[in-house]
């Protein structure tokens, strides 16, 4: 499922009264909570569904495949999510 599937299925869920147009805003809004939080709190938790957490790499040395050289690579951050219990249940083990 991609962004414009997400905005069908809300648009289909919020009923027929609702335009895409609201539907794309309703997403928009839920994605720039989540961004918001990150940025803030370094982690957002929605019960029943997961976490999200932002997680710090360490730099390290890696190994270029081609040539066999190694490599810095520097520090940096990503986000990691652990699906909630419910969510876990839903779409099996």
């Amino acid at each position: 499922m991609n962004k414009a599937n997400l905005v069908e299925a809300v648009q289909k869920s919020l009923g027929s009264g609702t335009s895409r147009a609201q539907a794309e805003r309703s997403v928009d809004a839920v994605i720039d909570g989540i961004r918001t939080g990150l940025k803030k709190d370094k982690s957002v938790q929605l019960v029943g569904f997961g976490s999200f957490k932002v997680a710090t790499r360490k730099a390290r040395i890696g190994v270029n495949p081609k040539t066999g050289e190694k490599i810095k690579i520097a520090a940096s951050k990503g986000v990691k999510f652990a699906a909630g219990k419910e969510l876990k249940a839903k779409i099996g083990k």
